[in-house]
């Protein structure tokens, strides 16, 4: 697929050419936001953003002023992401799914001077208010209490035209934090301009979306993958975003596609596989409207990939991403996708496989994914020996192994740092998980290092079984056989332990360093016991 090289003038705003142009272009009185049962034109986001950005000047908000967002997936969260930009400052977006002083140290981090925090989240932020340095104004969605500000109270009172401040396309635009699959959150600095080349090359150049189409997305508006989806894809080119709040369970995820119509679909293999678990969920409801479905945030089960098309006839085109990058990178493609398999480059990109000492390796054999693109984030706030390890010249490190088939196909051997070393052969748990995942008692799986009885590190596995299944060591047996005749046998876990739920990111990415935390306390419990 061909790709369109971007040019971008001198002064460029991000909030001008989502929001602004698509009343230039004459879709002022079309459906922008599907929120409930509202419908939200293009002309009220406008109007809306323009507020916004009038209020937070009103409060002392300027040029690289940073401004947190924690709110779940709501209008108001657009209003303040590109009102925040409109007038240089810096909108932050947060997860939603945090603890206290999580948002504690997110707020110091990031020194925003403003919160814009929904209502029901309002009060793990009231819990660390006399420990935020720098934050000076609480701006609630929602009922407000004493020392916060009422959003639409606020922003009500201000004209609906705002002049768009003299960013550069190399600005800052606004700021992720990484999910935390290992540390504390990395603040990562996006520019203006990374929007625009990220929905140019997978949105246009992979999805095909157009200005009729609708979008729906299970990851959140906070996360670089559903922002995207759920917000700068659908404005680029003047289509319709439906947002939703409520937690993405399966049922109440099947019927907002069944009420709005989607046209695009966009998940994690979790939030697909619990959909396929619904009983006769291709015969109670309604999915034929997407005509295409996306899925990132980890590698796609091939089972789960051949079960939605069985059932709704869709292909599901896995690919992968990151907050670094903003969106997808590889993924595959329409009519070509493949099980199991992450798809290929997204022209505009550029992908080499290397080894340790950055040197490209041979069709087949593993290694470590580096990418090179406009959308790749500037650096990582406030960690300079970080962003000189991850961003190297024109090159993101991703930390993902993986290896190219001879038709340019990317296959995922999971983090580097996720892999395991058994019997001095590097075993990936993404290939472990995939074998387990094709059983049909097992729902979901993850597959960690841990050590036997001799200290020798053997792939272990944590397995939700699912419903109704008596997991007892004749399971555990037939479950290990089975693994072991459908991989290389050296790969088959020699462990597996029923787990009720996995410990995960909010974006559905399973947190392999968390079982290997719990791994290791498990063992020490025994010792401690004795001890005491």
């Amino acid at each position: 697929m061909d790709f369109t090289e971007l040019n971008f003038p001198e002064k460029f705003n991000a909030a001008e050419r989502f929001v602004d142009w698509n009343v230039e272009q004459g879709r002022g009185n079309k459906v922008a936001i599907y929120y409930k049962d509202d419908e939200i034109t293009y002309q009220q986001v406008l109007d809306n953003v323009n507020r916004t950005g009038n209020a937070l000047k009103s409060l002392g908000i300027e040029m690289e002023n940073r401004v947190l967002l924690l709110a779940n997936d709501c209008p108001e969260f657009v209003y303040t992401f590109f009102g925040a930009m409109k007038i240089g400052a810096v909108p932050v977006t947060s997860n939603t799914m945090l603890m206290p002083e999580d948002y504690r140290y997110l707020l110091n981090n990031s020194r925003a001077k403003v919160i814009v925090v929904s209502g029901d989240l309002l009060p793990r932020i009231m819990k660390v208010k006399d420990e935020l340095m720098f934050l000076k104004h609480i701006i609630v969605i929602g009922e407000p209490v004493e020392g916060t500000i009422d959003f639409y109270g606020l922003i009500n009172g201000f004209p609906a035209e705002c002049a768009a401040a003299p960013t550069s396309p190399d600005d800052a635009a606004f700021w992720l934090y990484t999910s935390g699959t290992t540390g504390l959150p990395k603040g990562v600095v996006h520019l203006h301009h990374d929007m625009d080349c990220s929905a140019e090359y997978y949105a246009k150049g992979i999805l095909g979306i157009n200005e009729n189409d609708r979008t729906f997305s299970v990851a959140r508006l906070f996360y670089a993958y559903g922002l995207g989806n759920g917000m700068f894809f659908p404005f680029y080119v003047g289509a319709s975003t439906i947002l939703d709040p409520a937690r993405p369970l399966p049922d109440h995820v099947i019927s907002v596609v069944t009420k709005y119509k989607p046209t695009l679909f966009f998940g994690v293999p979790t939030s697909y596989n619990a959909m396929l678990q619904v009983p006769d969920v291709e015969k109670k409801y309604d999915l034929s409207s997407i005509r295409l479905a996306a899925s990132a945030g980890e590698a796609l089960p091939g089972t789960v990939w051949q079960g939605w098309k069985e059932k709704f006839g869709v292909e599901i085109l896995d690919g992968i991403g990151s907050s670094e990058t903003l969106h997808i990178y590889i993924s595959n493609r329409p009519g070509e996708s493949k099980p199991d398999c992450t798809g290929k480059i997204v022209p505009g990109y550029e992908a080499k496989i290397v080894d340790g000492d950055g040197n490209p390796v041979p069709i087949g054999e593993p290694g470590t994914l580096m990418i090179k693109g406009e959308s790749i984030a500037g650096y990582y706030w406030n960690n300079h020996e970080k962003t000189k390890d991850t961003f190297v010249g024109h090159w993101f490190n991703t930390g993902d192994i993986y290896c190219q088939d001879a038709e340019g196909y990317f296959i995922n051997a999971g983090r580097g740092d996720d892999m395991i070393k058994a019997g001095g052969i590097w075993v990936s748990p993404v290939e472990v998980e995939t074998a387990l995942m094709k059983h049909p008692a097992v729902l979901e799986c993850g597959v960690i290092g841990s050590a036997d009885a001799n200290g020798l590190i053997k792939p272990k596995a944590y397995v939700v079984f699912k419903d109704g299944i008596k997991a007892n060591d004749e399971l555990m047996n037939e479950v290990k056989l089975f693994v072991k005749n459908t991989i290389a046998p050296y790969k088959f876990p020699r462990f597996i332990e029923r787990i009720d739920e996995l410990p995960k990111t909010a974006t559905g990415k399973i947190q392999r360093f968390k079982l290997r935390q719990l791994d290791e306390k498990k063992k020490r419990k025994p010792e401690a016991l004795s001890t005491a």
